[in-house]
């Protein structure tokens, strides 16, 4: 069962916000600071505690890292009101979280309705975090494990769910994934003993540190799907799947994200580029669940959201504008200067 809706008062960056998710591939836009990634965690959070015994506050602190560990430093404080509440929904589950400026452990924050949203969990929860982390893995767990270090609790999850072993016979549709995605790498991955990673490749091991960074996050992208961390029914949150990825990937990695909303995942993914929507756009069919979610600031300067089906009905959208304004300066730069910003714009506009 998918995230169906999402309400936060006073939580974070957000004064009130309603958000509703589909079941497909939900594409997060906007400026920096309007609460992308922090939306795509508490969801994150939500969705990896109903299959274990952690309290929902516990993850939440454990994914933001509040200083002190106080988790009432999540609260909104700019304006009225000293408490936020957090409510999150399965359909008909739904799980709720408040507290106030006051709350320090996570343990006196108000949690409801946890019995419920574990009795159907999500089969599995997958944050991709924008810092790529297999190079850096050996180690990193049994330090996180012993020693109290200041790391978001979404770096240990990743490389738990690639260590994974592999499935025994996966799915036809998994196996022309992990085709696709091989051919992108020149060869497989693999780990060793030593929890270090390794690109396979023409009967060679190339250590993880020596590989590119944008064909290490391809390489994880593989290994989630051999693992089985994404069946049918789970959640995949990708935080700027195009940091250190050459262009000419980002449509072998939307190729793949649509196949996966096809198999029934649920997926989130907030972005900066021009070209990943526009993959996105062009590479949509009839019957894919993709929606985009523009977040901005609205006139009180306070984030809200904005929900559309189509690439072009997207407003705000910040990364168009971006490219608008550097489209016009190139063209009153071509015509050195004779014409005004609103002669290039209506030659951009002509063109397109």
């Amino acid at each position: 069962m998918t995230i169906t809706r999402m309400e936060l008062e006073r939580f974070t960056a957000f004064k009130a916000l309603d958000f509703r998710p589909s079941p497909g591939i939900n594409v997060l836009v906007g400026a920096n600071g309007t609460g992308k990634t922090h939306l795509m965690k508490v969801a994150y959070a939500a969705c990896d505690v109903s299959k274990t015994d952690i309290g929902f506050a516990d993850k939440i602190v454990r994914v933001f890292m509040p200083p002190g560990g106080a988790i009432g430093r999540l609260v909104k404080r700019r304006g009225a009101g000293s408490s936020c509440e957090v409510r999150i929904h399965r359909g008909d589950r739904r799980l709720q979280l408040s507290f106030s400026t006051r709350t320090k452990a996570a343990a006196s924050a108000n949690a409801k309705n946890a019995p419920g949203w574990r009795a159907t969990p999500v089969r599995s929860s997958v944050y991709i975090p924008a810092k790529e982390m297999l190079a850096n893995a050996p180690g990193f767990l049994s330090l996180h494990a012993q020693r109290e270090i200041h790391f978001e609790d979404i770096y240990p999850d990743i490389l738990n769910r690639a260590y994974l072993p592999e499935l025994r016979d996966p799915a036809p549709a998994e196996k022309r994934l992990l085709a696709l995605l091989q051919r992108v790498l020149g060869g497989k991955v693999r780990v060793d003993g030593n929890e270090e990673f390794f690109l396979r490749s023409r009967g060679m091991d190339l250590e993880f540190p020596l590989v590119a960074e944008g064909i290490r996050k391809i390489g994880l992208l593989w290994l989630l799907i051999r693992n089985g961390a994404l069946p049918e029914r789970s959640v995949l949150f990708w935080d700027e799947p195009e940091a250190n990825l050459n262009p000419k990937l980002f449509g072998v990695v939307v190729e793949v994200l649509i196949e996966l909303q096809r198999m029934g995942v649920q997926i989130f993914i907030a972005t900066h580029d021009y070209a990943v929507l526009k993959e996105f756009d062009l590479q949509k069919k009839e019957g894919d669940k993709i929606v985009f979610h523009s977040l901005y600031r609205d006139d009180a300067g306070e984030i809200a959201c904005r929900t559309v089906h189509t690439f072009l009905d997207i407003h705000p959208n910040a990364i168009a504008e971006a490219f608008d304004d550097l489209y016009d300066r190139e063209v009153e730069r071509s015509l050195g200067g004779q014409v005004n910003r609103d002669h290039a714009r209506s030659t951009r506009l002509f063109h397109e």
